[in-house]
């Protein structure tokens, strides 16, 4: 599939995969794929960042290519290495032979050698077209690592000593997402088109949960959403983000609720907040006085939100 045309086709793209995005999101969303930039989204975690690049593998018809980052993460593990145990069987093989012990030296690093990882593959041809590269969560990497990354980000190619370099016939999409726990150089993000993905406001989430969660009634739908929107502004460790809301969404339903009443909230919590110390707070008191107040709100005005 040929990538959108427009603003209103991106926006029509993420629409038939399922992902309620605003118009802001396409038209970065758009540019990035017009002009062959990569795209850093960054935002709180279960906003929607990573689903942005599962969308576009699967509407475009590309192949998704997704490097987990995380602490430690070098070279050796997104870029390549040498398959050593193949190259000294292939040493004993020549010695035995009698081969030429220079010539052997050069065959070593060939390419047949080579163990591609997820930054190599993406820059290879592909008959479907550049493939979708995300590279998830890259503040949990170092800052040695963001510079490996600047020669990728900025002329999709990289270097190989054994080889030389290995550029993209084709650049591929990239995403780059951070959840912002700790900050990204700039010049990481000079390489890239810039886009934060906020929490979606009350309407927006309600016409995610309706598309993701369509077994959960009208007034449960409404009632979960208003839940969660006044958590967001509460004072917690770590608010709930759209993921949690799917989720917990997802877990009424299985329990059979219709509504939301105290009880069925204390013994869910587990499901929509992640540290302890916030679920003790809501517990109990708190949580009743939400849901009265969510609920007399809610009777003043449509279920739609």
């Amino acid at each position: 599939m040929p990538l959108p045309a427009s603003v209103d086709e991106t926006l029509s793209l993420l629409e038939t995969g399922n992902y309620v995005g605003d118009r802001a999101l396409a038209t970065a969303l758009f540019l990035s794929l017009k002009l062959g930039r990569p795209l850093f989204l960054e935002g709180e975690a279960g906003v929607g960042k990573t689903e942005i690049a599962k969308v576009l593998s699967d509407r475009l018809g590309r192949r998704l290519i997704r490097l987990q980052c995380y602490d430690g993460l070098d070279a050796a593990t997104a870029l390549y290495e040498w398959n050593y145990p193949r190259q000294m069987l292939e040493i004993r093989m020549a010695e035995a032979a009698g081969a030429d012990k220079d010539a052997l030296a050069r065959d070593l690093f060939d390419e047949r050698f080579l163990i591609k990882r997820p930054l190599l593959q993406a820059l290879e041809p592909d008959a479907a077209g550049a493939p979708v590269l995300l590279i998830d969560e890259i503040d949990r990497t170092d800052e040695p690592f963001e510079a490996f990354l600047l020669e990728l980000l900025s002329d999709f190619q990289v270097s190989i000593p054994e080889l030389g370099t290995v550029k993209a016939p084709t650049p591929p999409l990239v995403i780059v997402t951070s959840n912002r726990t700790r900050e990204i150089h700039d010049a990481l993000k000079r390489r890239c088109f810039y886009h934060w993905v906020d929490y979606p406001s009350a309407e927006r989430e309600m016409a995610i949960l309706k598309r993701k969660a369509p077994e959960a009634s009208d007034r449960l739908a409404a009632e979960i959403v208003a839940f969660v929107q006044k958590l967001r502004a509460a004072e917690l460790f770590k608010a709930p983000g759209v993921a949690e809301t799917l989720d917990w969404a997802a877990a009424l339903v299985q329990l059979d609720a219709v509504a939301l009443d105290p009880e069925l909230v204390d013994s869910t919590l587990g499901v929509l907040l992640k540290y302890q110390d916030d679920i003790a707070r809501l517990r109990g008191s708190e949580a009743l006085t939400l849901i009265q107040t969510i609920q007399a709100e809610l009777s003043q005005k449509p279920l739609g939100i």
